[in-house]
């Protein structure tokens, strides 16, 4: 019995020496466990403060006075504050020029209603400059709802904004003139459409071309042509009020949108200021520039309710106002439209006339004054719609040319003219001449054609001398290198050159010296108030006088009276052609016509 009990208390003293044992591995482990807690503790503070310092963004604390109490270093890098300096200081030791109070109110009242603020913000640095920063304020509140702090994070965005601000400019303004470009001024002519709908009042649009632009820019150089068009842009934005827009779309087109016009009269004044301004010299280095603008306007909703129909009747008008002499300005009309439409209509029908066999050439003679014989004729062409039936050349013409049909057109009167020629040559007179009409369009869209039409009178075996090349004044006025190397290849070859219209344009009997011009042609307008006394008389006997002189031969268009034939013979005019003689013929007329002559 004693021994068991001895065993039970070696058993007690055994547990109690287990127990504590690992009370004391417990203590020690808690003891260690509370120590490593610790040491992260101050691990995590020790990052925070580092990551305080480092962050890019500015970190502020103010108290519930709105006095800083906490920066980090950022907060010097963007602000040029030291600690030292910012610590104590109210937040309005940053604040700018840039916002007006109202903006402070509003962003006080979002602050203290929803106890935080977002967005953009201008400030001033230690230095006195300004800087666009992206603001985060948020508000620390006490257990009593009270504000205990306010805690902000400023992000410094100016070179951002500089970047973003040069890309707008880029995409929204010209880069020459730094007026509004194409895309913004679409915009602004949407929000004045918008305007105007909404408030029910008009507005105007001006569309601008510059005349003679292209003369001074190909003559004095781009350098030149672009100083023109600055000068021109600020004398543009020095007419209109700063509610106005003035855009460069271009080249040298420019608009004007004259928002909540008073009445028409107001358009027309403003319109003619901006002629005048314009119309005054240009400084260009050592030169002088002249340069004049057509005008289009058109006025909303009357002439337009929407972009696009405002722009195109714009360009209309303006269209209009070159046709009309350049210099001036033209209001929109309804007959314009209507214009545009049927030339539209006429550019459609062209594309498909020549493969549909509807042109065919006509033939006026041209008579020998002195023996009345024919041995020249004049070829024109003629467009006969199956619907719509003769369509005179003045109205479809100037669209083969602005469409760039007029290339494929003329190679075919070429063509027909020269065979019809070939044949007269040998029913007529073996020195039948046909003259043919190119077009400056010609020139300009195909600089090889000459070498074509060569070819053409080579393999039909047709002397170059049988045709006639008209051009007008234009052409010579305009001439560039390509130009001119082809009448010098058709002057090489044999053809000879005519001189249409003469004293129509700039005339100058330079041009026939420059270049071989062996016929001059005396336009109809000097010869149908021809009378014996007439200043018309004495101009026509003058060009003809100087043309004898420098062995050029003299055509007289439009002769229509016996009278008129017989002053210009007796001033030596060596041909003539008008209704007096015949109206352009088909060419079984013209060879019956010339039979019966000869007879």
């Amino acid at each position: 019995m004693a021994r068991n009990e001895h065993s039970d208390q070696v058993k007690k003293r055994l547990q109690e020496l287990a127990n504590a044992k690992m009370n004391e591995i417990q203590t020690k482990a808690t003891t260690q466990a509370a120590s490593n807690k610790h040491k992260n503790a101050e691990e995590k503070l020790h990052l925070a403060a580092i990551v305080y310092d480092l962050i890019n963004e500015a970190i502020m604390v103010f108290d519930a006075h709105n006095i800083l109490i906490l920066v980090n270093r950022s907060f010097t890098r963007i602000t040029g504050y030291t600690s030292e300096e910012a610590l104590g200081q109210p937040y309005s030791i940053l604040r700018s020029r840039v916002h007006d109070d109202q903006f402070y109110k509003d962003l006080w009242q979002d602050l203290n209603a929803k106890g935080q603020w977002e967005g953009e913000i201008c400030n001033l640095n230690k230095n006195g400059e300004p800087y666009i920063g992206w603001l985060t304020i948020c508000t620390i509140y006490n257990s009593d709802n009270s504000v205990s702090k306010r805690v902000g994070l400023l992000t410094d965005i100016t070179e951002r904004k500089r970047a973003a601000d040069i890309s707008a400019k880029q995409a929204n303004f010209d880069t020459l003139t730094g007026l509004p470009n194409r895309r913004l001024f679409q915009e602004r002519l949407s929000h004045s459409l918008l305007n105007a709908e909404t408030k029910g009042g008009e507005f105007a649009l001006f569309s601008i071309d510059l005349d003679q632009f292209k003369d001074i820019n190909d003559s004095l150089g781009h350098q030149m042509g672009d100083s023109l068009l600055i000068e021109a842009a600020k004398r543009l934005q020095a007419c209109i009020c700063r509610s106005d827009t003035v855009s460069r779309l271009g080249g040298d087109e420019f608009t004007v949108i004259i928002g909540e016009i008073v009445n028409i009269d107001s358009t027309k004044i403003l319109a003619q200021r901006i002629l005048d301004s314009l119309s005054a010299p240009f400084n260009l280095g050592d030169n002088v520039g002249h340069i004049s603008a057509s005008i289009g306007i058109v006025i909303y909703p009357k002439d337009g309710t929407d972009t696009e129909s405002l722009i195109k009747n714009a360009d209309q008008a303006m269209y209009a106002a070159k046709t009309d002499g350049r210099n001036c300005l033209r209001y929109f009309t309804k007959s314009m439209e209507e214009k545009v439409q049927k030339k539209l209509s006429l550019n459609k029908e062209l594309r498909n006339a020549l493969a549909k066999s509807e042109f065919w050439v006509a033939y006026q003679p041209i008579i020998n004054l002195a023996s009345g014989k024919v041995h020249k004729a004049e070829s024109l062409l003629r467009w006969e719609h199956p619907e719509l039936g003769n369509i005179p050349p003045i109205d479809f013409i100037p669209i083969c040319e602005e469409y760039g049909l007029i290339a494929s057109i003329g190679n075919w009167v070429f063509e027909q003219a020269s065979l019809q020629t070939a044949v007269w040559r040998n029913t007529l007179d073996p020195n039948f001449q046909t003259s043919i009409n190119v077009s400056p369009a010609q020139f300009k869209s195909d600089r090889t054609y000459h070498k074509n039409w060569l070819s053409h009178l080579d393999n039909i075996n047709l002397d170059p001398q049988s045709i006639a090349i008209e051009i007008t004044e234009g052409l010579l006025m305009e001439m560039s290198s390509h130009t001119t190397a082809q009448l010098d290849a058709f002057d090489a070859a044999g053809i000879e050159i005519s001189l249409d219209d003469f004293g129509t344009g700039y005339s100058s009997l330079a041009y026939l010296q420059k270049f071989h011009i062996h016929y001059l042609k005396i336009d109809q307008s000097f010869i149908e108030n021809l009378t014996l006394d007439s200043d018309n008389m004495v101009l026509c006997e003058a060009m003809i006088v100087l043309a004898h002189r420098l062995g050029v031969e003299v055509i007289a268009e439009g002769i229509e009276t016996q009278k008129q034939r017989d002053l210009l013979l007796s001033i030596n005019c060596d041909y003539g052609q008008g209704y007096l003689f015949s109206k352009p013929l088909t060419a079984n007329e013209f060879e019956t016509f010339v039979l019966n002559k000869h007879a």
